[in-house]
C-alpha cells in the first residue's frame, strides 16, 4: 500500500483575530512495554521536530493542553519504538479523548476510539483502514476507492486537506477531489499551509472540460505549429523525449492507435522534452511517428510546452476533443484504447 508521506507540507496555524483559547487531549496508550515515553512533535521548517516527551500515568494516559487562537497540528510516536506516528489536529477549544493500541508486528498505532473532534474522528477512519491494508494485504487495492470516498464525504474537515495528500504522486487521476476540498476549505482557511498547497496544486492542472492552452511551438523543419489549427479533431498531445524509455516503450501502441483512427478525426500533437535535435529527430524516424505535428524548443523539462500543461514527469498525455476542451489526462496502453474506441466506434 501506498505509504502516506509526512514530508509534503506542515500544517501551520492560520492566523486569526480570535482570542487564544485551550485545547487538551488526552490518550491512553494500549500495547506498550513500561517506561515507554510519548513524544510529541511539531512541524518546523517542513521537518516534525520532538517537542516534548510525556511520561504515561498509572492508566498509561497522557495528556497535554495548547492555549491557541490557530488550529493546532501535532504528532504523537513512542519514544522507544522507531516509526509509528499519529497525526493530531486540535481546533482552538477542542477537549479530545482518544485510545490508541500499539501493534508490534505491524510496527503502527491503531487507534481505538475518539471522541470531542470530527476532524480526529475523520484521522481514525483512515488509521483503521491503513491498519487493516497492512494486516490483510488483500486490502490494499481497496484502499484509494475507500479513501477517495472518505475524503468526498468529508471535504469540509481541515483534516482533509491534510489526509488527500495521500493522492499526490497520483495527483492527475485525483485533481477533482482536490478540487473539492480546495473548494470547501479555501474561504474559511485560506493561510492554512495544507489548504494553500492543495489549492496551488489545483490552479497548476488543467482540468476536464475546460479548454486546452495553445501551444505553439517549432517543428523539425523550423516552422511554428500550433495546437489550436487541429482544432475541429480529436487530438492527443503526447509530452515525451527521445531519451525517456517509457516514453519509447509507449510509442508503438501510440503509433498503433494514430493508425487506427486517424481517418476518422484523430490527431496526435506530440511535444518533444528533448534538448538535442538530433536524438529527437532520430527517435522521430525509430519509432515511426509519421504523423506530422512534432514540436519542440529543445529546452527540455524547461520546455514552455511542458510549463503550459504543468508537466512534471512524462510520458504524459492530455486528450483534446473537437472543440478544443480537454477530456482526459495521462491515458496510455489500454486506457488509451478503450478512450478512443469509445469516441470512434
Amino acid at each position: 500500500m501506498k505509504r502516506f508521506l509526512l514530508t509534503i507540507l506542515p500544517l501551520l496555524a492560520l492566523l486569526s483575530p480570535l482570542q487564544a483559547q485551550k485545547s487538551s487531549l488526552a490518550v491512553t496508550v494500549k500495547g506498550i512495554d513500561a517506561g515507554t515515553t510519548i513524544v510529541v512533535l511539531e512541524p518546523q521548517g517542513g521537518k516534525l521536530i520532538p517537542v516534548d516527551t510525556l511520561v504515561p500515568d498509572a492508566k498509561n494516559t497522557v495528556r497535554l493542553e495548547r492555549r491557541s487562537a490557530d488550529p493546532q497540528f501535532l504528532a504523537l510516536t513512542l519514544g522507544q519504538v522507531q516509526g509509528p506516528v499519529v497525526h493530531v489536529l486540535l481546533l482552538p477549544g477542542e477537549k479530545v479523548t482518544m485510545s490508541m493500541e500499539y501493534q508490534p508486528e505491524l510496527r503502527f498505532l491503531r487507534i481505538g476510539s475518539v471522541k470531542g473532534s470530527s476532524n480526529m474522528a475523520l484521522y481514525h477512519r483512515y488509521n483503521n483502514m491503513a491498519s487493516d491494508a497492512m494486516a490483510t494485504p488483500s486490502l490494499q487495492a481497496e484502499v484509494p476507492g475507500r479513501m477517495e470516498t472518505l475524503l468526498r464525504e468529508n471535504a469540509t474537515e481541515l483534516m482533509s486537506a491534510f489526509l488527500v495528500t495521500y493522492f499526490e504522486s497520483a495527483f492527475d487521476q485525483y485533481a477533482g477531489l482536490y478540487k473539492q476540498v480546495r473548494d470547501s476549505l479555501i474561504g474559511r482557511y485560506p493561510e492554512n499551509e495544507f489548504v494553500r498547497h492543495i489549492n496551488q496544486k489545483v490552479k497548476s492542472v488543467i482540468m476536464n472540460g475546460s479548454e486546452a492552452p495553445d501551444i505553439v511551438l517549432a517543428g523539425p523543419d523550423g516552422v511554428e505549429r500550433r495546437l489550436s489549427d487541429l482544432r475541429g479533431k480529436v487530438v492527443l498531445i503526447d509530452f515525451w523525449a527521445s531519451w525517456c524509455r517509457p516514453c519509447r516503450m509507449e510509442n508503438p501502441n501510440v503509433v498503433r492507435m494514430y493508425q487506427r483512427y486517424h481517418d476518422k478525426g484523430f490527431a496526435i500533437f506530440s511535444v518533444s522534452l528533448d534538448n538535442n535535435r538530433e536524438a529527437w529527430l532520430k527517435a522521430i524516424e525509430t519509432d515511426g511517428l509519421v504523423w506530422p505535428d512534432h514540436v519542440s524548443d529543445l529546452r527540455g523539462w524547461s520546455s514552455a510546452g511542458g510549463r503550459l500543461y504543468g508537466i512534471s514527469s512524462i510520458p504524459a498525455t492530455v486528450l483534446v476533443d473537437r472543440d478544443g476542451k480537454v477530456l482526459a489526462r495521462n491515458l496510455r496502453g489500454p486506457q488509451l484504447e478503450e478512450k478512443l474506441k469509445e469516441i470512434f466506434e
